[in-house]
């Protein structure tokens, strides 16, 4: 991987979890943060091994997940440029309970507990954006399980499509897969094959069109309406 200077206040600075931490007190966050260099494929952590802080992703792509007694990948979360993961467990001082796989080359910088801890004592809204975000993980958490225990394949993969369409209405919104479609399955609670025999279905129907990576649909109201 290239290598890259980063400037780690600049860019804590953009992050809306810093945004009433004053300059001062970022380089000090800033200074006992670690830049963290990931090829493709590299794994970030274990289930198990310790955890003393969490990261934010710079560039790149980070898998959260874990493998089952049968060997098959259950996929919890992707996290992409400017979100974090890590928080919850730190606060606990609980071990990973998911593993962390680079899906790309990937920058992340890992800011220790310590100062995570120190800026909490001195901030109080920091406090309360570090309980925001974590509040939003919970509650995504949560929609997950509503999702894959009430909902059937066809409208989980339907939700999906229309949450991740750019346009927000109207035809011909495209949609680029960001992972590959197993992955996506994994992370839809599906098998990969069910996955596929839901495209298709939707394909069958001229609701969508598949090309490679790219989904485009064909009509938005039509597939919002599809029951499945």
């Amino acid at each position: 991987m290239s290598s890259l200077k980063v400037d780690r206040r600049e860019f804590l600075k953009r992050l809306p979890l810093f945004n009433d931490v004053t300059l001062d007190e970022l380089d000090q966050i800033a200074a006992s943060t670690t830049e963290l260099h990931m090829p493709k494929g590299g794994m970030i952590f274990r289930r198990g091994d310790p955890c003393d802080g969490f990261h934010i992703v710079i560039y790149g792509q980070v898998k959260l997940g874990f493998t089952s007694t049968q060997g098959d990948e259950k996929v919890v979360e992707i996290i992409s440029r400017g979100q974090s993961f890590g928080e919850a467990l730190m606060f606990m001082e609980k071990p990973y309970i998911v593993n962390a796989q680079a899906l790309a080359d990937s920058l992340l910088l890992y800011i220790s507990k310590n100062a995570v801890f120190a800026e909490l004592d001195r901030n109080p809204k920091f406090a309360r954006r570090m309980l925001a975000g974590l509040s939003r993980r919970l509650h995504g958490l949560i929609s997950d399980v509503e999702a894959y225990s009430l909902r059937s394949a066809s409208q989980r993969v339907i939700g999906y499509l229309l949450k991740e369409e750019p346009d927000g209405g109207g035809d011909g919104g495209r949609v680029t897969l960001s992972v590959s479609k197993k992955l996506l399955a994994s992370r839809l609670n599906l098998t990969p094959e069910h996955f596929s025999r839901v495209l298709h279905e939707l394909v069958a129907r001229e609701l969508i069109e598949v090309k490679g990576r790219e989904v485009v649909i064909l009509d938005i109201e039509r597939l919002r309406n599809f029951e499945g």
